[in-house]
C-alpha cells in the first residue's frame, strides 16, 4: 500500500467535516467559530486555500449549489481520492510522538473514524490510543522518580501535570473503547 500524503491538521479537521455532509467553505467557518473545533482554524485566509489545495489534490470536489437562487453557494463534497486519503491517514498506527506532538490530529481521528472507517476500526484506535497513552505515562513516572531533589520542585509539579494529563487520556481511551463496544450499529 502507498504511503498516507501527509494531511495537515486543518486538512484532517476540513476532510473530517466534509466526510459526514458536503459543506461549503461558510459552512466549514461557522463550524470552526460556534464548536470546540475553534482552535483549527476559523480564519478564511486559512480556510478557504486549504479547500482550493484539496480540491487541486482530487481530495474534494466543489459544486455549485442550486437550491439558493439568491445566492448560490459552493458545497464542497470529499471524493473516492479523497476518503482514501482520509482512510489512510486514520489508519496509521497511534506513535508515541502523536501522543507527545499531534494529541489534536488523534483528537480528530477519534471524532471521525467511526464514521469513515466503521465501529469496530475506531474501537481498535481507542485501544491503541489508551495502550500508548499508557506506555508514555510508565515513562513519564521513571522520570519523574528521577526528579526527588527539593530544588526540582517546579520541573516536577510540570511533569506531574503532564503526567495526570496522559493518564487522563489513556482512561477515557479505555472507556471511550468499551462504551463503543456496548453500543450496536454505530
Amino acid at each position: 500500500m502507498k504511503p498516507a500524503p501527509e494531511v495537515s491538521t486543518l486538512s484532517l479537521a476540513v476532510l473530517g467535516l466534509i466526510s459526514q455532509q458536503p459543506l461549503s467553505g461558510y459552512d466549514l467557518r461557522k463550524v470552526f467559530s460556534t464548536t470546540p473545533m475553534g482552535h483549527f482554524s476559523m480564519s478564511p485566509g486559512a480556510i478557504y486555500p486549504a479547500l482550493r489545495r484539496m480540491e487541486a489534490s482530487g481530495w474534494v470536489k466543489g459544486s455549485i449549489d442550486r437550491k439558493r437562487k439568491l445566492r448560490p453557494r459552493q458545497l464542497y463534497s470529499l471524493t473516492k481520492k479523497g476518503r482514501l486519503v482520509l482512510a489512510r491517514a486514520f489508519e496509521r498506527p497511534v506513535t508515541r510522538d502523536d501522543i507527545i506532538w499531534h494529541m489534536d490530529d488523534l483528537m480528530l481521528r477519534a471524532a471521525f473514524t467511526g464514521s469513515v472507517l466503521g465501529r469496530e476500526k475506531a474501537i481498535a484506535f481507542m485501544k491503541e490510543l489508551a495502550s500508548e497513552a499508557e506506555a508514555y505515562v510508565a515513562s513519564l513516572r521513571k522520570h519523574l522518580a528521577d526528579v526527588s531533589q527539593p530544588q526540582m520542585i517546579y520541573g516536577r509539579l510540570a511533569l506531574e501535570h503532564g503526567l495526570e494529563g496522559y493518564a487522563a487520556t489513556a482512561r477515557w481511551a479505555r472507556r471511550a473503547a468499551r462504551e463503543l463496544e456496548k453500543t450496536k450499529g454505530t
